[in-house]
């Protein structure tokens, strides 16, 4: 199992969920986050003043799927969270050790 981890714009996310939904994978988690990258934020001007905004407003979108989904999965999020334009995201993939489904004690890819 791998844990897929996406960051994403805000204003993408009604299309990543639904392309992930559409093929099948209904099990995520979604936050609400703010953080930077390699742009370090953007350069406002309100009144004559430019003042910087270096904590962004991101969506991270958390998925587990078996590893032989890892790449659709993938595939979903990148075809459907870009724009082609700096501060897209980043996704990240970890190994997951064991998942258990607290209600019924499942385990594993059961408990996905």
């Amino acid at each position: 199992m791998q844990k897929i981890e996406a960051i994403i714009r805000p204003t993408k996310i009604h299309d990543v969920k639904a392309a992930l939904e559409n093929a099948k994978f209904e099990s995520m988690t979604i936050t609400d986050v703010t953080g930077r990258g390699k742009q370090r934020g953007m350069v406002h001007q309100w009144r004559g003043r430019e003042y910087c905004v270096d904590l962004l407003p991101k969506i991270k979108v958390e998925i587990v799927v078996p590893e032989a989904k890892v790449d659709e999965v993938v595939d979903i999020i990148m075809e459907n969270a870009s724009t082609g334009e700096v501060g897209d995201g980043k996704i990240f993939i970890y190994p997951i050790e064991k998942a258990i489904r607290i209600r019924t004690g499942e385990t594993d890819g059961d408990a996905l």
